[in-house]
């Protein structure tokens, strides 16, 4: 699948879970677990709008696409998850996302610095 369409998925679920958050979920969950939801929902419509852009590009931008969305989907997957009440024990692979979304960011630093 290209990494466009990827990106197109990632970004429309945060905004459509970001609305969920704000206007369903607002009443029934706690202060931390808002806080998740909406952290998460940041960093995915984020990293969704930047890989959509390097989706759209030269080749050379791709891999850092990737390993943004992958990281974002990830990262933010699981803060969705503990926000809902899977076990916190979950909170322990959020941060692979988090080091997919800084390799992305670092990728593209090196695919900038090769141009």
């Amino acid at each position: 699948m290209k990494l466009s369409a990827i990106a197109g998925v990632l970004g429309f679920l945060a905004v459509a879970l970001g609305a969920f958050g704000a206007h369903g979920l607002e009443d029934r969950l706690g202060q931390q677990e808002l806080g998740w939801w909406q952290t998460a929902t940041l960093y995915l419509l984020v990293h969704a709008a930047v890989s959509a852009a390097l989706g759209t590009g030269d080749s050379r931008w791709h891999r850092a696409g990737w390993l943004m969305a992958a990281g974002a989907a990830l990262f933010s997957g699981t803060l969705y998850a503990m926000a809902l009440g899977a076990p916190t024990a979950l909170g322990a692979i959020t941060p692979v996302g988090g080091l997919l979304m800084l390799a992305g960011w670092a990728s593209l630093v090196w695919s900038a610095l090769r141009v």
